[in-house]
């Protein structure tokens, strides 16, 4: 009624038999998601600085990019010095999207369980949602 197959799936491993691709563990998965997260975040707080330069988002960024590092291997996060016009719809613009960031890298840490991270994340969004509330305000 059916032909057999006759050759070996493409798609069956056998055991013990090393893959042909590498694998990464859910750990390393989630370390990439991470450093990227708070890469990004670090992105934004450098243009923060330029357009509205303050001690804590000095602080912010040294402390972000420590975190890139470490969860890269030691490989330090490339930056560029920041550009940007001070405009305060810019500078709301940039807070909303670091809260943001933030959020996401607190998500990730949470569930790689990085407390350093997770705490880092925290105090981002809290930063950056206090930065928001007197520009919200005043727009309404």
């Amino acid at each position: 009624m059916y032909e057999p197959i006759r050759a070996k799936s493409v798609h069956r491993t056998m055991a013990g038999a090393p893959h042909d691709f590498p694998g990464r563990s859910r750990e390393e998965e989630l370390d990439i998601q991470l450093a990227g997260h708070l890469d990004a975040l670090l992105v934004v707080t450098d243009e923060l600085r330029a357009a509205a330069p303050s001690v804590d988002l000095d602080t912010a960024a040294e402390r972000l990019a420590e975190q890139v590092t470490r969860l890269r291997g030691g490989s330090e996060p490339a930056r560029a010095p920041a550009t940007t016009s001070g405009s305060a719809p810019r500078v709301t613009a940039l807070h909303r999207q670091a809260h943001a960031l933030a959020g996401r890298a607190l998500v990730v840490a949470a569930s790689r369980a990085d407390t350093v991270a997770a705490i880092l994340a925290a105090e981002r969004m809290d930063a950056h949602t206090a930065a928001l509330a007197p520009r919200e305000l005043a727009s309404h």
